[in-house]
Order: structure tokens, then sequence, then C-alpha cells
């Protein structure tokens, strides 16, 4: 397992739509490990296996919502291989976003309350659920992601400038 560099904007490799996994084999847990292991150091809920220059339709999500007796975070980690958005509920929800791949940058994004989901998970068997909360929401984030789309391209054109000049401020003084 391994930390591995995160890909920021403005990477064009973010853009793309990544492609489907054929066989979920052991190159692709060991690929769940390394991004977990990349998430975690980031401090991070979620990424996708783009974010670290993989073309895949991979992502792994942990929103770390429970402490344990020492006040940490449990971790929970879970793998979403070749993630489809089914259906979306009606209802929306706002949450202010970050990403790993804007580091240091957030936005309040209004997103649908609840995504019925379909996925692969390490072992290859296939999950279909209604998701709701903040994992919809990290979800359709990391969906996101695999199809070439960042959180800023749903805020206002002036919301997404004040964000880039902002990170562009942040890059210069370090």
């Amino acid at each position: 397992m391994a930390v591995l560099p995160i890909v920021e904007i403005p990477d064009p490799r973010l853009r793309l739509v990544s492609k489907p996994v054929e066989t979920v084999d052991d190159g692709t847990r060991a690929l769940v490990a390394d991004m977990t292991d990349t998430m975690y150091d980031a401090k991070g809920i979620g990424l996708a296996a783009i974010q670290v220059g993989v073309e895949s339709r991979v992502l792994v999500i942990d929103l770390q919502e429970q402490e344990g007796e020492d006040g940490r975070p449990i971790r929970d980690p879970h793998a979403y291989i070749n993630p489809e958005l089914l259906e979306v509920s009606e209802e929306l929800a706002s949450y202010n976003e970050g990403c790993l791949s804007i580091p240091e940058q957030y936005a309040d994004v209004e997103r649908p309350a609840r995504a019925r989901v379909r996925w692969l998970d390490e072992r290859g068997d296939a999950h279909d659920e209604w998701l709701e909360g903040l994992l919809a929401t990290c979800m359709q984030h990391e969906i996101d992601h695999l199809n070439g789309v960042l959180f800023v391209d749903h805020i206002s054109r002036l919301k997404r400038d004040m964000v880039l000049k902002k990170l562009a401020k942040l890059r210069r003084a370090t």
C-alpha cells in the first residue's frame, strides 16, 4: 500500500471520462488500497481513481462519522467499482463541498438529497442501494470525477472564479 500523488486542477486528466473496470482482480484491490491510504493521508472522505492519475471507474469513500473511545474517527472505508447513478430524488440538499484536487477551497453545492446507485465491491459483488445524506452527496461528487466534472462546475461562474483565485493566491504563498 502506498500514498499516491493527488492530481490537482488545472491538470487536464481531471476532465477525462474514466473507463469501466473490466475485471475486479488483485490489481483493482491494490489500487483501492493505495487510494484509501492516499485519502486518509490527505484527510479526505472520498477519492476517485482519476484524482491519482488512474483513468478507471473506481472510488473510495469513508465518511468517518463515528468516533472510537479514544475520540479518533473509526475508519470504515468502502470501494465502489463502476458506480452508476440510477435515480435521484427531486428533493435537494446543500453541502459545503471541498475537493482534494482543489485544495483548501470550499463552496456550497446543491445536489439531490438521495441517490440510487449500483456498483461492484472489491470482491466483484454487485450492490444496488438508495443512499442519503452526506454519503449521497459524496457519492455524487466522486461519480462526477469519473465523468470529468468538478464540484466548481456546479456553482455560479462568479463563485467558481473566486474559488480559483483563492487557490492561485494560496499556491503563490507557498
